[in-house]
């Protein structure tokens, strides 16, 4: 019953959020990201520390105005995903600017598929929409949410911008296989994965865990593996590409391990450039480094 509850009061603010003027939405985010920050409870306060830990020679002001505008941002997201259904695919493609965007289309062109990789900055549902609005088929995997319907309700949301959404399952690495020899565009969120089946990083100097999938979908196929970093600008957003080395030498688990390890450094680059567009809410290291203060 509370799941159909919250799954209700979830469906009555998107639609409400749509169908405010721009003019309004998104100051109304501004004053509860500001609210959230002052009320700083556990996911603040958890964002307050991995922020430090990305920045560790701020002060505790400098944090403080970061944290601020990283929940500004991260609110942005949840506006902007809310909204950009609506969008018409002339916005979508004149908010976004590229760079390095060759390490993706060329390969699109010659009738190559593309792994792409993405830290949590940004709006990538904004990327993804850019792509799709340009004809170029793209494949994603998410968590199943719930309620049921929230899911259910993501999923339609993302098809209709044109994705393929796999949930993730014990089938959705073959498919993701066959998608790439189908010379599709999968793109992964791939900055945390702290289950057993995450690949262990040294992130920002911290031990952390990866998802393989990327890596081992880049060495199992043969296609090009390459960063995305998304983040905010102005009007829009900013993607920039960089390549990945995917490893040649050892096993193929020694390999994936490599990869994931370079695969997070590049991570670390663009989060660095950007730490207020870096929406990590959750715990991110796995050394115990969260601690909550009230």
């Amino acid at each position: 019953m509370m799941e159909r509850v919250s799954a209700f009061a979830y469906f009555f603010g998107w639609r409400i959020v749509r169908v405010l003027p721009e003019r309004w939405a998104y100051p109304i985010f501004n004053r509860f990201a500001d609210y959230l920050v002052k009320k700083n409870g556990r996911s603040v306060q958890r964002l307050r520390g991995n922020l430090s830990r990305i920045k560790p020679a701020f002060s505790s002001d400098e944090i403080d105005r970061l944290v601020a505008l990283s929940m500004r941002s991260y609110l942005r997201y949840w506006c902007d995903t809310f909204r950009i259904q609506d969008w018409s695919p002339e916005r979508v493609q004149n908010t976004v600017t590229l760079k390095n965007e060759n390490l993706l289309l060329d390969p699109m062109q010659q009738g190559k598929g593309v792994v792409i990789a993405l830290p949590h900055s940004g709006n990538w549902d904004h990327a993804g929409a850019y792509f799709c609005s340009l004809g170029i088929p793209l494949v994603t995997v998410a968590e199943r949410l719930k309620p049921e319907a929230l899911f259910q309700r993501f999923l339609r949301y993302r098809e209709s911008m044109g994705f393929e959404v796999l949930s993730i399952d014990s089938r959705s690495f073959a498919t993701l296989v066959r998608r790439a020899k189908e010379k599709r565009l999968i793109a992964l969120v791939a900055d945390r994965d702290l289950s057993a089946s995450g690949v262990n990083v040294n992130f920002f100097g911290f031990p952390s865990r990866m998802p393989a999938g990327p890596a081992l979908l880049a060495i199992k196929t043969g296609i090009p593996l390459v960063v995305a970093h998304v983040s905010y600008t102005e009007i829009g957003i900013h993607i920039e590409f960089t390549p990945v080395d995917v490893s040649q030498t050892g096993s193929e688990s020694e390999r994936v391990v490599q990869t994931v390890q370079r695969m997070a450094n590049l991570f670390e680059k663009g989060i660095a450039a950007h730490p207020e567009d870096w929406h990590m809410l959750q715990r991110i290291w796995t050394d115990g480094d969260f601690k909550e203060h009230k």
